[in-house]
């Protein structure tokens, strides 16, 4: 009870000595307050950068093996010549490990057509991203459609002059209200049926899977554009079946692409097996250097709130001296005298921190708005910038805490 007490009795005087001196009490508070914002933001942004980026390369699946001629996890310039002499996966690829890898749920390939022109009566649309997928392409990215549907067996089997159209190509493509499908549009020099409409994607700082863009045609019609011969590649994905691990998938992979290409036991792979964690590991690491580099940064304006609030404090006791004095004559301990000073040091930066946090929020909020981006304040960083405010009141009353616990109660009243 006598703790609860003292620590109450504390609480209060802080608060007198705050409203007493409210010049003072601002000052401070404004230290504390810019430091806490420049810490807080710095972190969020940091932790909002890597939410967005990791979750948009999580969105295309743990358990999908992604087959291509270079390793991900590699420095580009490293080795080049020897990925350089390697031949991209193609659509032969697609077709042997679709037809022998039993682990598989779903095999897709996908190959880049083209920037080509779009027509519809009098609109068109230069540049649009055209791209000849296989049937099980839909399944491995998990396409939601706005309208319409995908392309059936029968339809993708035979090559069917139909195609599946992003958002942003509706909009901009056709008259405002008009549903697309069943529209026939221009392309390649054909006639082409829109038969789907995938849903927005949305605007994202990296989105692989932003297909708003993208116009998709079945990949036996693409091929009649496309120079298999020159095999300049694809993207060739395989997606796990439920309970398979992916070093299985691998290895059934391995197996059956080292028997297509006819090497040799003792050859080495002519080809490499990438997924997601190795792109969300190597950017861990980035945002975790990045995380260190901004702390220390902006912890110089921590530093400087940690000294103007020591300042303060300091000045706070040479202004309450004599009533130190008669506290301590009255039989007030060393630790009392402490304890209170320790509490309004502690008090005046929790202030300043949470003033700090609020401002950091109402921005958050703003930049979220402003720039279709979403800039959160996670719980990690709200507890950090509360405890990071009561070790800097601690570090910064500690020492004028003990100047006034250890002052002659005589000297003290004198003065």
């Amino acid at each position: 009870m006598i703790i609860f007490k003292i620590i109450g009795e504390s609480i209060r005087q802080a608060f007198q000595q705050l409203v007493g001196n409210k010049l003072r009490s601002f000052l401070s508070l404004l230290g504390i307050t810019i430091g806490i914002w420049c810490v807080i933001t710095v972190l969020s942004a940091v932790d909002s950068l890597e939410y967005s980026i990791i979750n948009s390369f999580e969105e295309l699946g743990n358990d999908v093996i992604y087959v291509s001629k270079r390793p991900w996890g590699e420095d580009p310039d490293e080795n080049r010549w020897k990925y350089k002499k390697r031949k991209n996966p193609g659509y032969n690829e697609y077709k042997a490990l679709k037809k022998n890898v039993k682990s598989a749920k779903s095999v897709s390939y996908s190959a880049f057509v083209g920037s080509r022109n779009l027509e519809f009566g009098s609109y068109n649309i230069t540049g649009a991203v055209v791209l000849g997928v296989t049937y099980d392409f839909a399944e491995m990215y998990s396409l939601d459609f706005a309208s319409g549907r995908y392309f059936s067996p029968a339809e993708y089997q035979y090559g069917a002059n139909q195609i599946v159209i992003g958002h942003k190509i509706t909009e901009t493509l056709f008259p405002p209200g008009m549903d697309p499908v069943g529209k026939k549009i221009k392309i390649l020099g054909r006639r082409m049926q829109v038969i789907g409409v995938l849903e927005k994607e949305g605007k994202d700082l990296v989105n692989p899977l932003n297909f708003d863009d993208v116009v998709f045609m079945p990949y036996s019609s693409a091929q009649n554009f496309v120079n298999t011969k020159r095999n300049r590649g694809g993207l060739l994905n395989v997606k796990a079946k439920s309970g398979i691990g992916l070093d299985q998938l691998k290895d059934d992979i391995t197996s059956v692409l080292r028997s297509f290409h006819r090497l040799q036991p003792k050859q080495k792979d002519d080809f490499s097996l990438n997924n997601i964690s190795i792109l969300t590991n190597f950017l861990s690491n980035i945002f975790g250097a990045l995380w260190v580099v901004g702390l220390v940064i902006a912890g110089f304006s921590i530093l400087v709130g940690g000294f103007g609030v020591a300042n303060i404090m300091f000045v706070s006791v040479k202004e309450r001296t004599s009533m130190i004095g008669i506290k301590k004559a009255l039989g007030a301990k060393n630790f009392i005298i402490l304890t209170e000073f320790l509490i309004e040091s502690v008090i005046l930066c929790l202030l300043g921190g949470f003033i700090g946090l609020a401002l950091v929020f109402l921005m958050a909020k703003a930049a979220t708005n402003a720039m279709d981006f979403e800039f959160f304040v996670s719980a990690k960083n709200i507890i950090f910038g509360v405890g990071t405010s009561v070790v800097i009141g601690i570090v910064a009353g500690i020492l004028p805490a003990i100047s006034a616990s250890r002052m002659d109660p005589v000297e003290a009243i004198r003065s």
